[in-house]
């Protein structure tokens, strides 16, 4: 692209990331289709002691922590320990991702929940975003954060609603991110979704490896193909492709505190 844009949330390790030389490639691969930076997501506490070395490798990658909700049936005071200790390096940008997924039976409802709540106090304590992973529990989710009083700042990681829960989020204050299933044929809901959004509440994000954008779905996801999904929200708002990286840009480096823009 024309315009630099940014990866709101991706899993380097997951794409195939094991040495500072795979973080600074990928990243090289990332910069050269015009993506100038990633936050890497942890979902264990391997994931999140990796997300936050991969984050002192190389400057265009920050990392995000926490404990994935299908990670939640027997967390110890020890793992949460650590995730606090480890949220306090000054690469790590977010919390995340935590939150709420009823599609896998991982986790009951009630460790996720509580786990949740727990993440965002931990956002609140340490000024930082919550990132969050909704997966079939928008109703709970939303409820919670109700219950909890949000964050300052909330990110919806793969923003998987509709027209009318985008609106509801929207309105109260959330930022909404998307990745590659908004350039999918069926989702006409989601697009209605990223229409509506104002243009300093959402980002864009790959999710890698996972939910590559058409049109190169059933290939492994990386950074670098972020620009399909840039194109796939700029059509759906109606706007070029480089305003829509220039704003989710922009969001990014507000948001996390990353860049020039605050």
């Amino acid at each position: 692209m024309g315009v630099p844009t940014f990866d709101s949330h991706t899993h380097l390790d997951a794409c195939g990331c094991e040495t500072d030389a795979d973080v600074v490639a990928a990243m090289d691969r990332a910069a050269a289709t015009g993506v100038a930076g990633a936050v890497t997501i942890a979902d264990d506490l391997a994931a999140a002691r990796w997300a936050v070395g991969a984050a002192h490798a190389d400057p265009r990658v920050w990392a995000a922590v926490a404990l994935h909700p299908t990670r939640t049936a027997s967390v110890t005071a020890d793992d949460l320990a650590e995730i606090e200790k480890l949220a306090a390096d000054d690469r790590v940008v977010a919390i995340g991702e935590t939150g709420l997924d009823y599609y896998w039976d991982h986790s009951p409802p009630a460790p996720q929940q509580e786990a949740f709540r727990w993440h965002i106090d931990l956002a609140k304590r340490t000024g930082k975003p919550l990132m969050i992973h909704d997966r079939d529990a928008h109703d709970d989710v939303l409820r919670i954060l109700r219950e909890e009083g949000a964050p300052e700042t909330v990110v919806f990681h793969c923003f998987s609603g509709d027209a009318a829960m985008a609106r509801e989020c929207a309105d109260a204050g959330y930022v909404l991110s998307f990745a590659g299933p908004v350039t999918f044929t069926k989702n006409h809901e989601l697009r209605a979704a990223a229409a509506l959004v104002p243009d300093a509440q959402y980002l864009v994000e790959t999710d890698a490896p996972f939910l590559t954008p058409h049109p190169h779905r059933g290939r492994a996801n990386e950074p670098y193909v972020l620009p399909w999904t840039v194109r796939g929200v700029a059509a759906a708002r109606g706007e070029t492709e480089e305003r829509v990286a220039e704003t989710t840009r922009h969001n990014a480096e507000r948001i996390f505190r990353t860049g020039a823009t605050r």
